[in-house]
């Protein structure tokens, strides 16, 4: 006999899965929102995670126990062996780990998709839900912003920045980036201070901006520690799942099944339901349901960084000061204008996180491609939910990728000729990075050499790509719903057609308002 039968069940209480799961409650939906991780009061935070600065929390294992996928692992490119992927676990998922940068896409961006096959994602359609989720102090006024959301955004003034901010900043202007005072406005382009999602300068992840507010609802249950394995069906209908909770397995079943469990989860639980390319069913044992592109696709932002030796007026004054407020998003070709790379300025690098206690003091300089052609896989070795899959992101794995790297990272050298960022160093930026520098001048020495450093964003997208569905590239229809099958849905990052020209977590709540709107 089944048990209670709810109006939705929406797996992963992240970025889209929490805004959706709360909107769709508002609504009147009786909804079941599972948690692989723990569920917990905002006030129940470790204080750690509401720093400014990100790299505080990720370097004490007190705080990320419970708040990362500590086992989940992820090779960079085809030449890097794998390292942590961090990913958020627990409500608010990667919103309450991330580094809480409140960017938009440009609104490009999604008329592409409309163009491709997304029909109802086009840029007039989507900006009602980012003005919807969003309260900008500073820009708020304008008629593509919003003040009534549940989001904060905030911009840190220049008399807070770090050094590395302002000689980012002051630099790329000098080399002709126009300044841009609100990057998330239509069309811009150039120098632009970051958007944070924050309010006092402690983060609002979207367990606090939705999920606190909304706990007293009758019709929102939160069920935390709960692994969904696969999805249940009948016929092509979904019905249900089966999920683990405190070692024992147990079926929830309910209207609608969205999974909103992320880049990496989304896929592999559609996966272990059946769904997903054949061969690789086949080969754990999996019957097939459908043969679909599940975990294909995979992108994110592949970053080069150059270390810089700081002098003593240019160090952090706190670990708790903003890792970074800075931002330079510009194009590769003038004439296309298309916004395919990103300078990014960081108070404080890697190596000074690592040298914290010799008084060693770094910041670093770092270029991203912004847009990218390159795709990697998300793929399953096992069938057992608590086992990781294998990801390979292969990032600059395409020509045309490596060809606006080298170029991104060249440019990047350039700004370090500039008064601006000559007046904060403290020692040879050529010792700090003698590798870069030794085949700067050599295309394919540089291609190694990036495809041997370049880390990624964590801004993981596509591994179950939105478009019609004889696009043999897509998991899911344009309401998201899996193709060829009844009531299951995917709405997180997963579903992006191509990882956007932003970071990745306003969009990802973007998706979630929106859709609870569309299915509702």
């Amino acid at each position: 006999m089944k048990e209670e039968i709810w109006d939705i069940i929406v797996v992963g209480a992240g970025s889209a899965g929490a805004a959706f799961a709360v909107r769709s409650a508002q609504q009147g939906k009786r909804v079941l929102l599972l948690e692989a991780g723990r569920d917990y009061r905002s006030a129940d935070m470790h204080e750690a995670w509401r720093s400014p600065n990100p790299a505080v929390p990720l370097m004490d294992p007190d705080a990320t126990e419970g708040m990362v996928w500590t086992d989940l692992n992820a090779t960079r490119t085809d030449a890097q062996p794998p390292a942590p992927y961090w990913r958020g676990k627990g409500v608010g998922g990667s919103s309450s780990i991330n580094g809480q940068i409140a960017i938009r896409p440009p609104l490009d961006d999604f008329d592409e998709w409309a163009n491709a096959g997304c029909d109802g994602w086009s840029a007039e359609e989507v900006l009602p839900y980012f003005s919807k989720l969003e309260d900008d102090a500073e820009f708020g006024g304008a008629d593509y912003h919003g003040t009534t959301g549940p989001t904060p955004i905030f911009r840190t003034p220049r008399e807070r920045w770090g050094a590395v901010d302002a000689a980012l900043a002051d630099s790329a202007q000098a080399a002709g980036h126009p300044w841009a005072p609100d990057v998330n406005a239509p069309q811009a382009t150039g120098v632009s201070p970051y958007p944070i999602n924050s309010r006092d300068s402690r983060r609002v992840s979207v367990n606090d901006a939705y999920l606190e507010g909304a706990r007293e609802l009758p019709n929102l249950t939160i069920l935390g520690e709960a692994v969904v394995d696969r999805v249940l069906f009948e016929g092509s209908r979904a019905v249900g799942v089966s999920l683990i909770s405190e070692d024992v397995a147990a079926n929830r079943y309910a209207d609608t099944i969205v999974l909103s469990a992320g880049v990496i989860h989304s896929p592999s639980i559609l996966l272990r339901s059946g769904i997903g390319p054949r061969q690789q069913l086949e080969s754990l044992g999996v019957d097939v349901l459908a043969d679909l592109p599940v975990g294909q696709g995979l992108q994110d932002h592949a970053m080069a960084t150059i270390t810089l030796p700081l002098n003593a007026s240019a160090g952090l004054s706190s670990p708790n000061d903003r890792h970074t407020n800075v931002c330079v998003r510009w194009s590769s070709d003038p004439e296309e204008g298309d916004n395919d790379l990103m300078f990014v300025s960081m108070n404080q690098s890697v190596i000074s996180m690592a040298t914290a206690n010799t008084g060693a003091e770094f910041g670093a300089y770092g270029v991203w491609l912004n847009q990218t052609d390159s795709r990697g896989t998300v793929t399953l070795t096992s069938a057992d939910p608590r086992e990781q899959p294998v990801v390979a992101e292969r990032m600059l794995s395409e020509v045309g990728d490596r060809a606006r790297m080298r170029h991104g990272i060249r440019s990047l050298v350039g700004l370090l000729d500039q008064d601006a960022t000559r007046s904060i160093l403290g020692g040879s930026v050529h010792d700090c990075n003698a590798e870069l520098f030794s085949v700067l001048d050599d295309d394919d020495a540089l291609d190694a050499h990036l495809l041997a450093t370049v880390a990624d964003a964590q801004h993981g997208t596509s591994t179950c790509r939105m478009g019609s569905a004889d696009d043999p590239t897509t998991v899911v229809d344009s309401d998201c719903r899996v193709h060829g099958f009844e009531s299951l849905h995917v709405i997180d990052a997963s579903i992006f057609p191509s990882v956007p020209r932003a970071n990745t977590n306003l969009a990802s709540i973007m998706v979630g308002e929106l859709m609870a709107d569309r299915t509702h």
